[in-house]
């Protein structure tokens, strides 16, 4: 079985909690180097524990390129498909993977899990078994979704949501979930938007989660956003943002409540756009212009760069002069 999921380093900034993983391809090529040596013979549970850290570290978007490497490094396929299957469900799970049926896009996630790698679509009301390595899904079959009361409110949230999210995420995706919690209708709200751009050298993903209860009058509202951004140009920088939020909506009606619920979701979305960006620049002065970067010198005095690329231009032509 495959280790729980390794804990994060968090470093505190003024308004986000930011949190840079450990140096994930150091240990990837760690691994690497002990597999490939002809002295070191891994045990099956060192290997396996190994195999799912690096797994649960896997950056946005290159879960699969990281996943088909340790098979290759592992040469033990029926490892790879027994063992770390649980953790590429708990990826596809935890990340809302999108899979796409019949025109439509359906999250997965732990709030449509049926149980033995089935789930369901709330809107399209079939199920559907999902293979969590190849992330396609296949036997299909009808799932009956109880059209009451709580129903319609869903639908009208979802309806809502899906303008909003099309609008603001070119990429993106939503779908609105209804549980039942000692005798509570709990509404759960999932939306993903991710922007892979290998070429472009970076690849990032952005998910948050609401929920909330179909209760009278007033509701109490909790939302969990979710960021990782994996850059590999100039350097190789991985950081995860979080942020917990939490707000009150009035019920009174199912058109109302879709839209100040979307109007409650717009606003702080754009609150943790803005802390972002200030975290950002903080983060580019502070760290990488004054930490990170190589303190130079402080002499007080101007540099003459013309005159010394002249004498460098000297020396160089006096280097090649024949005695």
């Amino acid at each position: 079985m495959c280790p729980a999921h390794p804990c994060q380093h968090p470093l505190q900034f003024p308004q986000l909690p930011w949190t840079f993983q450990e140096p994930f391809f150091e240990k990837l090529q760690y691994y690497r180097s002990k597999t490939m040596s002809k002295e070191c013979d891994l045990h099956k549970k060192e290997k396996v524990s190994t195999i799912c850290n690096l797994l649960y570290q896997a950056p946005p978007g290159e879960f699969s390129n990281v996943f088909e490497d340790l098979r290759t490094l592992a040469q033990d396929d029926e490892l790879m498909r027994q063992e770390v299957a649980q953790v590429c469900a708990h990826h596809n799970k935890n990340n809302f993977t999108t899979v796409r049926i019949e025109g439509r896009n359906i999250l997965v996630t732990r709030y449509n899990d049926l149980g033995g790698n089935r789930f369901f679509g709330p809107q399209n009301k079939f199920s559907f078994k999902f293979d969590h390595l190849s992330e396609t899904a296949s036997k299909f079959q009808l799932h009956g979704v109880l059209l009451d009361e709580t129903e319609l409110w869903r639908r009208a949230l979802n309806s809502a949501l899906k303008a909003y999210v099309s609008s603001y995420f070119p990429s993106g995706d939503c779908s609105v979930f209804r549980k039942t919690l000692k005798n509570r209708q709990i509404f759960v709200v999932c939306i993903v938007g991710h922007e892979y751009k290998a070429l472009g050298f970076w690849n990032t993903i952005w998910k948050s989660e609401w929920t909330f209860a179909l209760s009278p009058v007033i509701t109490q509202v909790t939302g969990i956003y979710h960021l990782q951004i994996h850059y590999f140009n100039y350097a190789n920088l991985h950081m995860t943002v979080s942020k917990t939020t939490e707000e009150v909506l009035h019920v009174i009606d199912q058109a109302q409540l879709a839209m100040d619920f979307v109007k409650l979701i717009k606003a702080e979305d754009n609150n943790f756009q803005v802390a972002l960006i200030e975290n950002l620049q903080a983060l580019s002065e502070e760290t990488w212009g004054k930490t990170v970067r190589r303190r130079l010198p402080v002499t007080n005095t101007v540099m003459n760069w013309n005159k010394l690329l002249t004498n460098q231009n000297l020396g160089t032509s006096i280097s090649k002069c024949r005695i």
